[in-house]
């Protein structure tokens, strides 16, 4: 009997364990057939010629030597330089200086409801749909009858009046301050919250001992929220770089090729050129350039981390 007992003892521990895997089941099963499957699939159409209506021929490396002497396809990464530009550099910048200035000036003057109502207020594009927006975007950018133009011509600048989105030298520095106004939200509500972290009392040792404000944003500050400056930097460059739907809301990537971006490429070789197989290896380059700019991310975030340990 006490043999029997033992050996149901240690047994159960296991049927414990074992219980759980069935609850990871339907997310692994969601995970393979939206993710794995289609990506696997994409990499194999990348190495065929395929129009979409017959069965796929297999072309071996014809599309990624294609791939590599495409102007088109250079010119799109160049533009995506642009959009990490606008999307990450710009409002890391202001995300950071907004943040501190709410939380260490604003919140200390006029009281938590107030920073915390700004703080909503640039973060209220980050919540509407980029294509409602870009759309919006578009009338207001409009040539004839759009509301910046008229707004120029009203207080007497209509020199500086322009065809923003039609004109190739103003499409695309029009398209970057657009993913400003949107992108901005995000760093300051993340940095803001990281600041919560921040001891109240390094900020008073620090004003004892003369630092402005300036002196404590950078000794203080940067110190503490750098991981998540990490995280921001890295989800908003992976988001820049398949930066697709103001492309095509406002501008399908023209006028010409102006401003056109990996991701918009690809869906252009997909749907519009009909030529799936070189759109899929487009999309697969995208994809490796994504995760060898995650895993360099990750790299230097530890080295990072091990120098100040």
């Amino acid at each position: 009997m006490s043999t029997r007992r033992t050996g149901r003892r240690g047994n159960a521990p296991r049927r414990r364990s074992l219980g759980y895997w069935p609850y990871l089941l339907p997310g692994a099963v969601l995970v393979a057939a939206i993710v794995v499957l289609p990506l696997v699939q994409n990499v194999y159409y990348s190495f065929t010629f395929y129009r979409g209506i017959r069965p796929p021929e297999w072309i071996g490396l014809a599309n990624w030597q294609h791939l590599m002497h495409d102007d088109r396809f250079w010119q799109s990464f160049t533009h995506s330089i642009a959009m990490i530009v606008a999307m990450v550099v710009v409002p890391t910048l202001l995300g950071l200086l907004l943040a501190a200035i709410l939380f260490d000036v604003v919140g200390k003057k006029f009281g938590g409801r107030v920073a915390s109502l700004l703080r909503a207020m640039f973060y209220v594009p980050q919540i509407i749909p980029i294509v409602v927006a870009s759309i919006v975007i578009g009338w207001i950018a409009r040539p004839e009858d759009g509301a910046l133009n008229e707004v120029l011509g009203a207080v007497g600048l209509d020199g500086l009046q322009q065809n923003w989105l039609g004109d190739p030298h103003f499409a695309l520095p029009t398209i970057m301050t657009v993913l400003i106004w949107v992108q901005i939200g995000y760093p300051v509500v993340i940095f803001m919250a990281a600041l919560q972290r921040v001891d109240p009392e390094l900020y008073e040792a620090a004003e004892l001992d003369g630092a402005n404000w300036w002196h404590r944003f950078r000794a203080i500050t940067l110190a503490v929220i750098r991981p998540e400056i990490f995280v921001v930097v890295l989800t908003c460059t992976i988001a820049a770089l398949k930066v697709f739907a103001p492309v095509y809301a406002l501008t399908r990537g023209g006028p010409g090729t102006s401003t056109i971006v990996p991701s918009y490429y690809s869906y252009s070789e997909f749907f519009q050129s009909q030529q799936v197989g070189y759109g899929a290896a487009v999309s697969t380059a995208l994809t490796v350039v994504i995760v060898v700019v995650a895993v360099g991310f990750l790299i230097l975030q530890r080295f990072v981390e091990r120098r100040e340990a």
